[in-house]
């Protein structure tokens, strides 16, 4: 009898709950449209671009060198005597300054041989003169006619005279080239150089052939530009202009400071690794230092910016507003229009487009998730009006 209430119980339980969760369901409010679903416009920034003519500045990275290069090495023997006090490492010296002297006694010496030996000859020459006059007098007193040409030279002396004129020259050579060793023990700057390293003291012997410093002259540096190939075209490599056009910069300068140089050469043949164009920058007194133009040190990896060939007629982009496959979105009588544009030239900046753009076109800078061409877009001008 227990088990039977049990049952019944739970049976009742069941039915009521299945009741309320029906009772629920049917009475719960739905909901209902109003009228058609209105599409929202998507929120957009725009900037207005016009064509203009632009000059795009070509940055690359480069490596300051010397224009003149040089080891001085001596070109006679002998004991170094005398250096000059300024000729150090990292000095400044002067065109004909005389930088070192060798020992001149030997060479003193030679010029004195040399000049003996040449009165010698000078007097053996004058005798076979005389003597050549006498034979000339002898053979027309004697009225000989002799038909060998070879033995008339003997009987003139002829090859005495040539043997005399020959000892002659040889004497005046060995003079010359023995004044010119003498001159040679005198080792003076070849141009306004700055002394790299020096590698002699008084008292060292030397040879030709030694290297005794390294000089670079300081009226001018050169900075070698790896350039893409593709850019190269566009820069202007006249070689009588003289524009000091191309900006330098270092990452260890000051954000004032700057050096200014032209361009100077192509170089023909592209650097083995990266395949880039070299291009030379001249840099006129690179040592020279203001507040704002920093001295140049050889083997300073600097970024330069050269002047691009003046771009006319095109409208200037932010390279960020180009968008993939060269195209440009705008928004025209407030719907999304994908653009295909024509870009002339491009810069770390900017891309100058030449067809696909027009005067006042609003070129949309809003990065969109989707773009659908001819979807609705409002600016937020738009939106408070």
């Amino acid at each position: 009898m227990n088990r039977n209430k049990t049952i019944l119980t739970i049976l009742i339980i069941i039915l009521a709950s299945v009741g309320l969760i029906y009772w629920t369901f049917s009475t719960e409010p739905e909901a209902e449209r109003e009228g058609a679903t209105r599409e929202t416009a998507m929120l957009v920034e725009v900037t207005s671009v016009n064509k203009g003519d632009f000059r795009p500045m070509i940055r690359a990275t480069g490596t300051v060198q010397a224009s003149k290069d040089i080891i001085l090495s001596p070109r006679v023997t002998g004991e170094v005597e005398y250096i000059h006090p300024k000729f150090v490492p990292g000095a400044t010296v002067l065109e004909g300054q005389t930088l070192i002297k060798i020992d001149q006694a030997d060479y003193i010496n030679n010029v004195a041989l040399a000049e003996s030996n040449l009165l010698i000859a000078q007097s053996n020459y004058e005798l076979e003169l005389g003597q050549q006059e006498a034979a000339e007098n002898d053979y027309q007193m004697a009225q000989m006619d002799v038909e060998d040409v070879q033995n008339k030279d003997l009987l003139l002396r002829k090859p005495q005279l040539n043997i005399a004129k020959a000892n002659l020259k040889t004497a005046e050579a060995r003079l010359k080239q023995a004044k010119l060793d003498l001159q040679r023990t005198v080792l003076k700057a070849p141009f306004d150089a700055h002394i790299v390293t020096r590698s002699v003291n008084e008292g060292s012997q030397v040879t030709p052939g030694n290297q005794l410093a390294r000089m670079v002259g300081v009226s001018e540096y050169w900075v070698n530009v790896n350039v893409p190939p593709s850019k190269v075209s566009w820069i202007n490599l006249d070689s009588e202009s003289k524009e000091e056009d191309v900006i330098i910069k270092n990452n260890s300068w000051a954000e004032n400071q700057e050096r200014r140089g032209r361009l100077f050469k192509l170089i023909g043949a592209l650097t083995p690794q990266s395949r880039f164009a070299q291009v030379l920058i001249a840099v006129k007194n690179p040592m020279q230092s203001t507040e704002t133009n920093p001295s140049l040190m050889i083997g300073t990896f600097v970024e330069v910016q050269i002047p691009a060939k003046e771009l006319v007629g095109v409208v200037r982009l932010d390279r960020d507003h180009l968008r993939k496959g060269n195209t440009v979105w705008v928004m025209e009588d407030e719907k999304l229009s994908i653009k295909e544009v024509s870009v002339l030239f491009q810069d770390d900046v900017y891309a100058y487009v030449n067809d696909g753009l027009d005067d006042n076109s609003q070129v949309i800078t809003t990065n969109l998730s989707t773009v659908v061409e001819g979807a609705a877009v409002r600016t937020e001008e738009m939106t408070t009006k």
